[in-house]
């Protein structure tokens, strides 16, 4: 699962004893029990409490602004080897505002920090503080010490690598919805080298990078933050890592919300996730290319949604003849176009640089398709390698190439958009070399848990709607709040004041609706002018 979008623009409080932690109620592992795990959680956390963090620049290759402080929380790399090899995560940090919003000059009191995780797995929160300074963010920033972090392996948190980045973006390629054999092989053999590489460049640390130590380390910021309980909110992959938290720290959370929500059934984690994500791509697909449709009048790609799917697999077909600017190839393509899946907001754009490419100008969707900068190609292939190793170390997934093969064979004829471009993401799990876990089964009862806010837009591809309906199944006293009819991943903090008003309530007051509601959906983007062909 990728990252959604958040927005489309000390002490004795804490951990005294080993008791003070609950007990972690994870399945027995390859390793065998796992009590090791939740007695090192608590010695980390003891020290992360003592130690605190030290707020100061932030790193100077992550071009943070000044008012954003970062420090590090240190982590065992081996929960049940507290005292062995640690690792150090970046925290960043804009303390809470304190300013009434609506103005007056009244002092709003603060409730501590609010820490958040944008998903991936492979996303950084470093930026979330940032958030602050959009409107629609006032009166939580003035509440709220917002906090982000770099999760482990995610640069500069001991970053992961499983390749040269320079290697990373390969050239233009083909991206074909129904594969050769030989293509197949091709492909599957690049999996098999990819997850040989991880193994060999990552080593015997290969193997700690999954959730259940990502929710780990959440406990231990949360101590390093002086914070009795956490407020935490987490989108996409990051509802997973938060659903995980709430089931093995119950009684240290505060308040939660989940925002564009991974389905955490361990039958779902994580193959049969991304199948669902696969299907549920095309339906999206299909609302951007009526949208497209509906504006025939601006960009010139037809009149109807057929039309426009046939204009996408002729600038595929030219782009497969003569890649634009030698970069951008029918992955290229997709693989922009596959935003707009992600995102209303990207519609326009898309759109633009499609007609544009059929008009003759290739320069729009060279902007947004072609060459990576150095800078970008490293961070994209940390976040892969960091993706890869918690996917693929998370859950078993079949070993067998057969096995994908029949599904998404299968799967491509209804939804040829994503099928096989999600399966070469995730073919490397199939050749893992590292011990896999066993997927927690999340579930917490009455009164076990504070109540929580669960937030979904009804059409989201990436995290289907099946998934917000689960988890809030799984988490007893969890509200769902529906964005009805819209799909952009990740709703919260954006523009629809009907989602925002509930969010602010939950973690300004702690005030959840009585039961499941729902909102009406955000405004369409509005068209943009396509780019008038080159003389």
């Amino acid at each position: 699962m990728r990252a959604a979008a958040l927005y489309s623009a000390a002490g004795s409080l804490l951990l005294t004893t080993l008791a003070a932690v609950p007990a972690e109620a994870t399945p027995v592992s390859a390793a065998g029990p796992v009590s090791a795990e939740a007695s090192g959680t608590a010695v980390a956390a003891r020290r992360a409490a003592a130690a605190g963090i030290e707020f100061g620049a932030c790193p100077r290759a992550e071009e943070l602004p000044d008012g954003i402080r970062c420090g590090t929380v240190s982590v065992p790399l081996d929960y049940a080897r507290p005292d062995g090899k640690r690792i150090e995560l970046t925290v960043s940090r804009v303390r809470a505002t304190h300013k009434d919003p609506e103005g007056g000059g009244r002092r709003v009191d603060g409730q501590g920090a609010l820490l958040y995780n944008p998903g991936g797995p492979g996303a950084s929160g470093l930026y979330f503080p940032l958030v602050g300074m959009v409107p629609e963010w006032k009166r939580i920033a003035a509440a709220y010490d917002l906090v982000g972090y770099a999760p482990r392996g995610v640069a500069p948190s001991a970053p992961l690598s499983c390749q040269d980045p320079g290697d990373f973006f390969k050239g233009p390629r083909p991206a074909p919805t129904r594969p050769s054999d030989a293509y197949k092989e091709q492909r599957a053999a690049e999996a098999e080298a990819y997850a040989r590489d991880c193994a060999e460049r990552g080593g015997d640390a290969l193997r700690h990078y999954h959730s259940l130590n990502n929710a780990r380390d959440l406990e231990v910021v949360r101590a390093a933050l002086g914070e009795r309980r956490l407020t935490f909110m987490g989108a996409s992959y990051g509802t997973y890592l938060g659903a995980l938290y709430a089931e093995l720290f119950p009684s240290h959370v505060r308040r939660m919300v989940f925002d564009a929500v991974v389905n955490p059934d361990p039958e779902q984690v994580w193959y049969r996730n991304n199948l669902e994500q696969s299907e549920a791509f095309e339906d999206r697909w299909d609302d951007f290319k009526e949208w497209v449709a509906g504006h025939d009048a601006v960009y010139g790609l037809g009149d109807t949604a057929r039309q426009v799917q046939d204009a996408y697999e002729e600038a595929s077909a030219r782009l497969a003849a003569e890649p634009a600017g030698g970069t951008v190839g029918p992955a290229q393509l997709q693989g922009a176009m596959l935003k707009a899946g992600y995102y209303d907001d990207y519609w326009p754009h898309r759109a633009e640089g499609l007609s544009a490419y059929l008009k003759g100008d290739p320069q729009p969707l060279i902007d947004q398709a072609g060459t990576r900068t150095e800078e970008g190609a490293v961070a994209a292939e940390n976040s892969n390698a960091v993706y890869t190793a918690v996917e693929c170390n998370d859950a078993p997934w079949p070993a067998d190439f057969e096995v994908w093969d029949r599904d998404n064979t299968r799967l491509a004829r209804r939804a040829p958009f994503e099928t096989w471009d999600n399966v070469w993401t995730n073919l490397p799990c199939a050749y893992w070399r590292v011990p896999r876990q066993q997927p927690l089964d999340v579930r917490t009862a009455p009164g076990e848990l504070p109540p929580t806010l669960v937030l979904a837009a009804e059409r989201d591809a990436a995290t289907p709607y099946e998934g917000a309906l689960e988890l809030r199944r799984r988490l007893s006293g969890s509200v769902l709040v529906t964005e009805r009819d819209a799909g952009t991943h990740g709703i919260a903090g954006g523009p629809n004041d009907c989602v925002n008003g509930h969010l602010e309530a939950y973690l300004l007051d702690g005030r959840l609706p009585a039961r499941d509601t729902s909102c009406a959906p955000r405004p369409e983007p509005e068209p943009r002018q396509a780019a008038a062909p080159k003389a």
